[in-house]
């Protein structure tokens, strides 16, 4: 790599990184190929950028294929109707044949035409142009001052810093999934195994009579003031497969939630988010019920209201993984009979505001926080409203 195209390609990684707000996602071992993530900026929310000595535009265009696929690669895993990814060549010459119909319209992948390649070229004869075309991604553009030559010791600073910035944000990444250990997760998870061999020593937990004496959701009671009844279905399941399902999923998203927001906030979430379920149930269904189902659709909630204020490292983890679940959970609930969809909807619209109102652990949003907790008062009391003069 030449002088120049080393400083420029260090130049461009920090400006990247640093001031635009990309992650560096891939890297290979030599550091003359490096992909870029910012799913914010639609015109380029994937960057690709290498340095290679071109000498034929064949290779060129077999290079921009590979890359097409990659990116629709990375569409699917993103659940991404639609990618865009711009990728840069940095050479110290271009093709010695015709090249430039490559750069001049975008390459789609054939099957849907969902991703699209747009091709940069900074090379001897085309760094003007290459520039212009960069620059066009980006509010306010570049200073040309940016695309000039700078000292072996400028390179060095900026290579340093775009990767101490890369690396830094990566350790952030990871902490905001280990801000916490689970406790009370454990704890509820304890709570309904004990209620259930209870029920079982009683009666049994698929007898009506022995749900309603431990606390099922039973409107007349409700109507008749008995108003706990809003929070202990939670705890109590009818049968053993209904308590092994919901033991399974609060183990798998209790814990996944309570590491991210901490222990007070998962109490809250969890809590808010079963009383959602069982309001909505009350509101829309006289059937007797119980399950914690409403509090675990709560902890997707929670999950999606992570995926909003964090898209990409949702998407780049478990989103595509967590809205197909939901979507299953949801229409699987509306074709069967004896499933109680409305619990779940109530618990999952609960556990959204609820961690909204909360928002993230050692991160304060007060206007949004205060709209997200007058939305979760709103909805409830519009729900005890319906559901008592009804």
């Amino acid at each position: 790599m030449g002088s120049y195209e080393n400083n420029l390609f260090w130049k461009l990684a920090y400006f990247l990184v640093v001031e635009q707000d990309y992650q560096i996602v891939q890297v290979d071992e030599n550091r003359q190929e490096m992909l870029f993530e910012n799913l914010s900026n639609k015109p380029a929310q994937f960057i690709r950028m290498i340095y290679s000595d071109l000498d034929w535009s064949s290779r060129m265009r077999r290079d921009i294929e590979q890359v097409a696929a990659m990116g629709e690669s990375i569409r699917k895993q993103l659940g991404k109707r639609e990618l865009t990814v711009v990728n840069l060549y940095l050479s110290l010459y271009p093709p010695v044949d015709e090249y430039e119909s490559y750069l001049k319209e975008p390459v789609y992948f054939p099957k849907g035409k969902r991703t699209k390649v747009t091709s940069v070229l900074f090379a001897q004869g085309q760094m003007r142009e290459a520039a212009d075309s960069f620059s066009r991604l980006f509010p306010g553009g570049l200073e040309p001052a940016f695309f000039e030559p700078g000292s072996e010791e400028e390179t060095v600073a900026y290579k340093r810093a775009a990767l101490v910035h890369s690396v830094k944000r990566s350790e952030e990444d990871k902490k905001v999934f280990h801000f916490s250990t689970p406790f009370f997760s454990y704890i509820f998870i304890a709570a309904q195994v004990i209620v259930f061999f209870l029920l079982e020593l009683t009666g049994g937990s698929t007898n009506s009579e022995n749900l309603i004496r431990f606390g099922a959701k039973f409107n007349p009671l409700i109507l008749d003031g008995e108003w706990w009844r809003f929070f202990t279905p939670i705890f109590l399941h009818i049968g053993f497969l209904h308590l092994l399902m919901n033991t399974f999923a609060l183990y798998f998203l209790g814990t996944a939630v309570e590491q991210i927001y901490g222990r007070s906030r998962f109490l809250f979430i969890y809590l808010f988010s079963g009383f959602m379920g069982t309001l909505a149930s009350f509101v829309m269904n006289s059937n007797l019920s119980a399950g914690a189902s409403g509090a675990i659709f709560g902890c997707f909630g929670a999950l999606l209201y992570f995926g909003v204020i964090y898209p990409r490292l949702f998407f780049r983890t478990m989103g595509t993984s967590i809205i197909v679940i939901i979507l299953i959970n949801l229409i699987f609930g509306f074709s069967a009979s004896g499933i109680d969809n409305a619990g779940h909807i109530g618990g999952l619209i609960g556990g959204f505001l609820a961690t909204g109102a909360v928002h993230f652990p050692t991160k304060k949003k007060p206007m949004m926080q205060l709209a997200f907790l007058a939305a979760a008062c709103l909805l409830s009391a519009g729900g005890l409203y319906l559901g008592f003069s009804e």
